[in-house]
């Protein structure tokens, strides 16, 4: 992932910071606990793509 990519992505949902999972290959919200996929290093920043998390796995 793109560093500079990173830097500038945020939640649709609260705006919120992303933070970037290299082993699940998501960028996740904590606050809202969604997962964001990226496919073929493209980030999918829809709400309706997002994997809703447990508390345990936002922790």
């Amino acid at each position: 992932m793109d560093k500079k990519l990173l830097d500038i992505l945020v939640c649709p949902v609260c705006k919120g910071p992303l933070h970037y999972r290299k082993d699940a290959a998501e960028l996740v919200c904590k606050p809202d606990r969604l997962a964001y996929p990226i496919r073929d290093d493209i980030p999918v920043m829809l709400e309706q793509e997002a994997r809703a998390m447990t508390a345990e796995e936002v922790a």
